[in-house]
């Protein structure tokens, strides 16, 4: 078993500790009512798109994301909360050191013996769901599961979602397609982006994502027989037989979202299976991006 399987087959675990952990972590969380940001790198960043459209959408206050090399610093925040798996991204350290004194920061990390433990003002460690695979999956999931019980938008009935997607079959023939393309709505457009990431680092695969809306405004054209459509959520009115008319393959999500982002990442490595490839040790990827001065 690869490290990136068995990591991705820890995640129920990993999410009902970090609900549990939620609570002692309220102060270093944002407080309902506070106009927040959150940013990352990558999957952190699809990670960040997710939470902050959940926040705004439950109505604790506005919420942006950002990929923290965008951070608009002419923009006021109270707090600015980012996701950072490695504690070392140089992106994700520039900017907290450029807001120090000015803006409230906290990371979420899973190691915090780096140089985010002094950059940031409040520091979240969720060191349980630290990977050994290049390539993220319980991290990511596992810093959004916290976000979602702060909001008290958890609940067990998600955990159990998430056991069903690690031992239910993927569907039959599915790993065999040569264009995966990801759809969402609301919070699941970051998990569809993250999705496609999965698929792209782990396999190589030929993989977009779109707000749901937007696939019919053009890249429904690359649809054909070999093509997999997979809506994370409830798919817009008629899209499902708009596309199944062009004769690609829908893939309806069934269960959680965040769930069925589990079973995109057993896909990945399912796919990577197929074609040989390592997904511990995707191609010019490192665990960190960190950037010479």
């Amino acid at each position: 078993m690869t490290h990136v399987e068995d990591e991705l087959n820890s995640q129920p675990e990993c999410w009902t500790r970090a609900a549990q952990a939620a609570p002692g972590h309220g102060g270093a969380l944002p407080a309902a009512g506070e106009r927040v940001a959150i940013v990352g790198c990558g999957t952190s960043y699809f990670m960040a798109q997710a939470a902050a459209a959940l926040r705004e959408g439950a109505g604790q206050g506005e919420t942006d994301a950002f990929a923290a090399s965008e951070f608009p610093y002419g923009r006021n925040y109270d707090r600015v909360v980012a996701l950072t798996r490695s504690g070392t991204t140089t992106e994700v350290l520039d900017l907290l050191g450029r807001l120090r004194g000015s803006t409230p920061t906290t990371a979420v990390t899973a190691d915090p013996d780096t140089p985010v433990r002094t950059a940031a003002d409040d520091v979240v460690v969720l060191d349980f769901a630290d990977e050994r695979s290049v390539v993220q999956t319980r991290f990511a999931t596992t810093a959004l599961t916290l976000l979602r019980a702060h909001l008290g938008l958890h609940t067990d009935a998600v955990v159990a979602d998430a056991r069903t997607a690690l031992s239910a079959p993927l569907p039959e023939g599915l790993v065999d397609c040569t264009q995966f393309t990801f759809l969402g709505r609301g919070w699941t457009v970051g998990l569809a982006n993250e999705a496609g990431l999965k698929m792209r680092e782990a396999a190589l695969s030929w993989t977009e994502a779109y707000p749901a809306m937007e696939y019919r405004h053009g890249p429904i054209s690359i649809t054909t027989s070999t093509t997999a459509t997979w809506m994370f959520g409830e798919a817009p009115e008629g899209l499902a037989e708009q596309v199944r008319g062009t004769g690609g393959r829908w893939i309806e999500g069934t269960l959680d979202p965040l769930a069925e982002l589990v079973r995109a990442q057993r896909l990945a490595v399912a796919v990577a299976a197929r074609r040989g490839l390592d997904p511990d040790r995707p191609r010019h990827l490192t665990r960190s991006v960190i950037l010479a001065p």
